[in-house]
């Protein structure tokens, strides 16, 4: 369970995530739309698992490949935005929110 601690650092991340590929990180997206679904801070804020989902759904591998590669980028325009409330920048993990895609297949099997 996390802590209070851990929800308010991952709200805040995920607000200036959200941002940074909007305005000034739109090069590492890939030509995709991205949006920052959650983020699970670990407990001792060192590392930040941040869930995205892809649209469109094709470009997924791209994308992913693209934020691991410029990921000390995105972790330092991070730091600038957050480091005043935060002592450690969390490195970040991102990995594919496919919940929409999920409920997708299930509408579908429902209507069958």
């Amino acid at each position: 369970m996390d802590s209070i601690r851990q929800n308010k650092v991952g709200r805040l991340i995920q607000r200036d995530l959200s941002e940074m590929f909007q305005k000034e990180c739109k090069e590492f997206t890939a030509g995709a739309m991205l949006s920052v679904t959650a983020v699970r801070v670990s407990p001792d804020m060192s590392y930040a698992r941040v869930y995205l989902s892809i649209f469109p759904s094709n470009l997924t591998e791209k994308v992913l490949e693209t934020l691991a590669e410029k990921n000390k980028n995105i972790r330092f325009i991070l730091g600038k935005k957050i480091g005043k409330q935060t002592r450690i920048i969390p490195e970040l993990k991102f990995f594919v929110d496919d919940s929409l895609d999920y409920i997708e297949k299930i509408d579908s099997l429902l209507k069958q």
